[in-house]
């Protein structure tokens, strides 16, 4: 186990609660389609609201502090090649799908 503060870091009961998802998707650099993808789960997580803590991409974060609206991020590492999702707690025993349209799923866009 590493040492340090970050949700890639399993907590004492094994749990990770972050992932990174490359921006070169494809494996090639373009069409460069991780700026929509981080919008829809972002706009996702503005809808569903429980199990996603905050989006990181391209310099800017999203959480449910600010409505889910996008805002310069400070941190050292601006997440330019790839996107940051971390995961509540609460969310742990959750293994239903995300609904996420680029992914497969499906909204309702009056929400």
């Amino acid at each position: 186990m590493r040492a340090g503060k970050s949700d890639h870091i399993p907590d004492a009961q094994g749990w990770v609660r972050a992932i990174d998802i490359d921006r070169d998707l494809s494996g090639q650099a373009k069409p460069d389609i991780m700026p929509d993808l981080a919008d829809e789960i972002r706009l996702y997580a503005k809808r569903e609201g429980k199990r996603i803590s905050y989006i990181i991409f391209d310099g800017r974060i999203a959480s449910g502090l600010l409505a889910w609206k996008w805002r310069t991020y400070k941190g050292a590492n601006k997440h330019n090649h790839h996107v940051h999702v971390s995961f509540k707690k609460e969310a742990d025993n959750d293994g239903s799908f995300f609904q996420i349209p680029m992914l497969g799923g499906t909204h309702d866009s009056g929400n």
